[in-house]
């Protein structure tokens, strides 16, 4: 067995808040998180709901999941991707909210303008969370905490709160953020890296779920610091090839940069439903639905994709999935779709219950326009077809994706998107 044990360490306590801050002599990156988003801008548009559990998601009557959960939700063990069913028994007097992702999104929006405001380079994670580089001389004129200190205050009258790991890397800038949740604001100074990381457990880092985390501690690693005293040899015999990256940033080595507008890689959309879907119509209509988002989203991003999947869940919450690659990359519905539709009938049969379903298109880059040499005049072809699907998804743009639907979609549609 190994069994490897950190020796005690003691990280200087700096007051953040101070007027006069140390100088910072290294790179610097922030890791912005907005708490608990989804749920904190319920709240802000619900007074009455502030100081209240909140759990925005699919009710349990709708055999839905968590997606977020207010921090008075929390408190009772609620967390997201738990079902509401389970949700609703810990946390009997919740409010429950549907997702408005038009208003989250909007919400987004302001705050990455903040944080484009106050950085150069801006790495988008998710909706609620990005990288920023603030390398004094380099991206910024400003010492990094003021940045922090800044960034939150702006957010702050949005309404919603922040949280900002300070530091020389990705891996500690992100765990920092985590450390002082909620509003909070924890800064590593450089070379203080190895000892702030070193009492955590293991599963604090990013990229260890519970299998690695178990793996580590039936070995006796516990904590970061016994996995960054790890030799190479223990390292890639419990972890594989990447055992000495691991032992790496647990000993907060991470010289990876803040990537600005990193591509997307891959545009999807899935369905959970309120009762099994069993009919062939029912089924059918909902893949051309979320077909038809997909690529209005893949349009509105200028890309395409060439590879389609589709993913089923059934009811006994068995899943598979299904891919295909194409030849060339497209971004048209009336091609995915039919992708799609030979993908569903591979893995699905009439009669069995689906609970989820799923599409998505990924292998993505800008749509090159190819003329077909022996058809039709492309001005008659191509381009009426491109000329009618922009003026479609302006339509939809304006008035909302309902407002214009293709004939395979005129059917009453049930539960809810996520």
């Amino acid at each position: 067995m190994v069994s490897v044990q950190p020796q005690e360490v003691t990280v200087s306590v700096i007051d953040v808040d101070a007027t006069i801050l140390p100088p910072w002599s290294a790179r610097a990156l922030l890791h912005v998180d907005l708490d608990a988003f989804f749920a904190a801008v319920e709240q802000l548009d619900h007074a009455e709901w502030r100081g209240r559990p909140v759990i925005v998601g699919g009710h349990s009557s709708r055999r839905g999941v968590v997606s977020t959960a207010s921090y008075e939700a929390r408190a009772f063990g609620v967390h997201s991707g738990m079902p509401s069913v389970r949700a609703a028994s810990l946390c009997p007097d919740a409010v429950w909210a549907p997702p408005r992702f038009s208003r989250y999104k909007e919400l987004s929006d302001a705050v990455f303008r903040i944080f484009e405001h106050h950085a150069a380079l801006v790495q988008p994670v998710s909706v609620d969370e990005a990288f920023l580089d603030v390398t004094s001389g380099r991206y910024a004129g400003e010492h990094p905490v003021e940045i922090a200190r800044r960034i939150r205050a702006d957010v702050a009258l949005l309404g919603l709160t922040a949280s900002v790991g300070v530091a020389t890397s990705k891996t500690v800038a992100k765990i920092a953020s985590d450390h002082d949740k909620p509003d909070g604001l924890t800064v590593v100074w450089p070379g203080e890296e190895a000892q702030f990381l070193a009492p955590l457990p293991v599963r604090a880092m990013g990229g260890i779920g519970p299998r690695t985390t178990d793996r580590l501690q039936a070995l006796g690693i516990h904590t970061l610091g016994s996995l960054a005293a790890l030799d190479e040899m223990t390292a890639r015999s419990v972890l594989g090839v990447d055992g000495l990256g691991y032992v790496l940033r647990a000993q907060g080595v991470d010289p990876s940069p803040v990537r600005d507008n990193e591509a997307v890689k891959s545009v999807s959309k899935e369905r959970t439903f309120a009762t099994d879907k069993r009919t062939v119509a029912e089924v059918e209509h909902e893949l051309q639905d979320l077909v038809s988002r997909v690529c209005s989203r893949l349009r509105s991003k200028g890309v395409a994709g060439r590879t389609v999947t589709v993913k089923l869940r059934f009811g006994d919450f068995t899943t598979r999935t299904a891919r295909k690659t194409l030849a060339d990359s497209t971004n048209d519905e009336t091609i995915v779709g039919e992708v799609a539709l030979d993908l569903l009938r591979d893995t699905w049969s009439a009669g069995v219950g689906l609970r989820l379903l799923g599409v998505g298109v990924s292998g993505l880059s800008t749509p090159a326009t190819q003329l077909d040499l022996f058809g039709a005049d492309p001005a008659v072809t191509k381009v009426g077809r491109t000329g009618l699907v922009e003026n479609i998804d302006a339509i939809r743009k304006r008035f909302g994706h309902d407002a214009v639907r293709f004939g395979t979609e005129l059917t009453d549609r049930k539960g809810p998107e996520r």
